[in-house]
């Protein structure tokens, strides 16, 4: 190290002959040393490298320091290790950094508005489904056409993806109706026709982009109004009414154990790179959760149900729920929005709701019709 990398003269007082005496190795004055040049190139201490960032090797974030001015006429600060002190005699200490506060942890919505548009939806579900199951049908049916508007109207926002919206809103509540009415065979034919629907309906425009439109409307088809059959399947039986209220219990029970246990313990990620909010703790969460009011709901909501019954579909919510969740969170990666829409406020759109009962509806309708039958 050389002080002519610094841009500045030494500071007088400090390194002086006046205050120091005669330095150490400093060249001889002669003929060929004028006093000029012989205070040019005086000898700065030896001092000890200082690693940047405590020495921390793995730490990429001093790859972007320069070791000297941008430019020539630009005098850097004095590093610290040189500044003068009052007192060369005492020893230099470094200022005490303040210690930040901890930040406390967010919960990442608002959850009063959250609770109240749950319990209102709750409060709707409830009425519908154990007064008249017409009702409920047509709450699903509602769902299902929002789900597909927000869907359709991302795409088209963020990908230019227009799949064709009528055909959609119409096959899919007719999805909905066929399977409560005629059961898996009806769901399927309505499936068929719907899709058969989009691929003509979007011929009433230019062929450019013909290909991906119609492909995003098939894949709306049976990701919204197909798997929402399902739980219009479950109201057939004769405990359908029942059979529904496990199936959302269990989902938003393994929700709230995922949430609550993810935000209070979560350290590991479970999927960083499609949910970073999501871990591995909150997963547990949802689990231990699910299997146990799994459990209670077949043992005394579901007719000849048994615990243990419970306790495997409480494994299996937990898990379709969670893909459920990651799925959709990879489609609003792909689109690059936070949320479907904002229908809900403090859960965000419909579809941020049914991203994790979709993917569950089938599980639970299965399994229940493996333990107890389908009537």
């Amino acid at each position: 190290m050389n002080d002519s990398s610094w841009g500045a003269p030494p500071q007088a007082g400090y390194w002086g002959p006046s205050d120091r005496g005669p330095v150490q190795g400093a060249a001889p004055a002669g003929p060929a040393y004028d006093a000029h040049h012989a205070q040019q190139t005086r000898p700065m201490p030896i001092v000890p490298d200082v690693p940047a960032h405590g020495g921390n090797q793995d730490d990429d974030r001093g790859a972007a320091r320069t070791g000297g001015p941008l430019f020539r006429d630009e005098t850097p600060p004095t590093p610290p290790y040189l500044a003068p002190s009052q007192n060369p005699q005492e020893p230099m200490t470094s200022a005490a950094q303040p210690v930040p506060a901890p930040q406390k942890k967010n919960a990442g919505r608002d959850l009063s508005a959250a609770i109240g548009v749950g319990v209102g939806l709750g409060a709707v579900i409830a009425v519908s489904l154990f007064v008249v199951k017409a009702a409920f049908i047509g709450v699903i049916a509602v769902a299902v056409v929002v789900g597909l508007w927000e869907l359709t109207s991302r795409l088209a926002e963020r990908k230019n993806i227009r799949a064709p919206l009528v055909p959609l809103a119409l096959g899919g509540a007719a999805m909905v109706v066929a399977g409560y009415v005629r059961g898996p065979e009806g769901a399927w034919v309505a499936m068929a026709l719907t899709a058969l629907a989009v691929l003509v309906w979007r011929m009433t425009e230019p062929p450019e982009g013909y290909l991906k439109d119609v492909t995003a409307g098939v894949f709306a088809a049976f990701y919204i109004p197909f798997l929402a059959t399902f739980v219009a399947m479950m109201l057939t039986a004769d405990d359908g009414a029942r059979r529904v209220l496990t199936f959302l219990l269990l989902a938003v029970v393994s929700d709230t154990g995922a949430y609550a246990v993810g935000w209070r313990f979560g350290k590991h990620k479970l999927a960083p790179r499609i949910s970073p909010g999501k871990t591995r703790e909150g997963l547990l969460g949802a689990i231990a959760f699910a299997m146990a009011a799994g459990a209670l709901c077949m043992q005394f909501l579901i007719d000849d149900g048994t615990w243990w019954q419970g306790l495997i579909l409480g494994l299996a919510v937990a898990g379709s729920a969670t893909l459920g969740d990651l799925g959709e969170s990879m489609i609003k990666r792909d689109l690059g929005i936070k949320d479907m829409g904002t229908l809900l406020p403090g859960h965000g759109g419909i579809m941020d709701r049914l991203d994790s009962l979709l993917p569950t509806a089938p599980v639970v309708w299965l399994l229940l019709v493996l333990f107890v039958g389908s009537s």
